[in-house]
């Protein structure tokens, strides 16, 4: 089957009336694309996938099975947060399976971010097919694949986990409702669709998750790092008015030690870099123009609560040169 591609003449989304028209004509081609059948759906909860799920329980109803992996990537307070707003207030067929161990025996040694994300991505498509093996009747596997995943893939500006297909032995066809959307018309479809604000203006989040925030060799002591700046960084941005004004902002945590001092005393410890960019369309991004002192609230709650840690960076690189994420 050939896959769907956006059309040229596409107009942007950007109304509740232009979204309506989008989520009536998928509605329709997933119908008829699925019939009775049941659909895997991957929930991160993250805006992609989230949207999703609302497309096609409008769509097919308790067809769907929506499966959340913690692969042991995720920020912190991420699975409880999923498992509460889709298995207790959205009232979804949610399968909660953790595969930290899994994931992260895997990934011991690997450093080359493109092998990274091949194998978390190749990873979840076996944790999907062993919860499929124990359903009745699923034959497709809807991913929140969007349109910038497709244009970096074929680019070759790196590799995305949902953008490569299934492996020829999975008898899976995808079903990828948001595929020719950019993340702007994502949101614009979430609201349509009735999804909390909360949820729409999620900042994006990685298929690999914290995986590609943490360059170099995973391990589990700087995953943890890596957990905890990012959920300080989250904390001060939402308490200072930042939230909703900055697109995305993240930290890294990378494979390298810088000396430092720490209670009078040597300390060879990481960095933690943080990232915060504006963009539309995930395709440019500019940084975030920060104010000084929330900066360095931010670097000394970081570097006394976070351990392994001695230093904190900000990254002023737009996108381009850089990427948005660091692998």
């Amino acid at each position: 089957m050939e896959l769907e591609r956006r059309p040229e003449e596409m107009q942007r989304i950007t109304t509740p009336e232009l979204a309506q028209a989008f989520i009536e004509e998928r509605i329709a081609m997933v119908k008829e694309q699925v019939g009775d059948k049941k659909v895997l759906l991957a929930l991160s909860g993250g805006v992609d996938s989230s949207v999703v799920a609302a497309l096609l329980i409008k769509a097919i109803g308790q067809q769907l099975v929506c499966v959340h992996v913690n692969h042991g990537l995720l920020r912190k307070g991420e699975a409880e947060q999923v498992i509460k707003v889709f298995g207790e207030e959205m009232n979804a067929n949610l399968v909660y399976v953790d595969a930290t161990d899994r994931f992260l025996d895997k990934l011991v040694d690997v450093t080359d971010p493109e092998e990274k994300r091949h194998i978390i991505g190749n990873e979840f498509i076996e944790v999907f097919a062993d919860e499929a093996r124990k359903q009745e009747g699923i034959e497709f596997l809807a991913q929140g694949t969007i349109w910038p995943d497709i244009l970096e893939s074929e680019r070759g500006i790196k590799a995305h986990h949902n953008a490569g297909g299934l492996p020829e032995d999975l008898q899976f066809e995808l079903v990828e409702p948001v595929r020719i959307l950019f993340k702007d018309e994502v949101r614009e479809v979430g609201r349509a669709l009735g999804l909390p604000e909360g949820m729409v203006d999620r900042q994006p989040f990685p298929g690999p998750g914290l995986g590609v925030r943490c360059p170099g060799a995973i391990t589990r002591d700087r995953l943890e790092a890596v957990r905890e700046s990012d959920a300080i960084l989250r904390e001060e941005f939402e308490k200072n008015g930042l939230k909703g004004k900055v697109w995305q902002y993240f930290t890294d945590v990378p494979d390298f030690k810088s000396t430092g001092i720490k209670d009078g005393k040597r300390s060879f410890e990481w960095p933690v870099i943080i990232r915060a960019v504006n963009t539309k369309d995930a395709m440019t991004a500019t940084v975030e123009n920060v104010p000084f002192e929330l900066m360095e609230h931010i670097t000394d709650r970081i570097i006394h609560e976070v351990k392994g840690v001695n230093r904190v960076l900000y990254d002023f690189t737009p996108k381009p040169t850089a990427t948005i994420e660091y692998e």
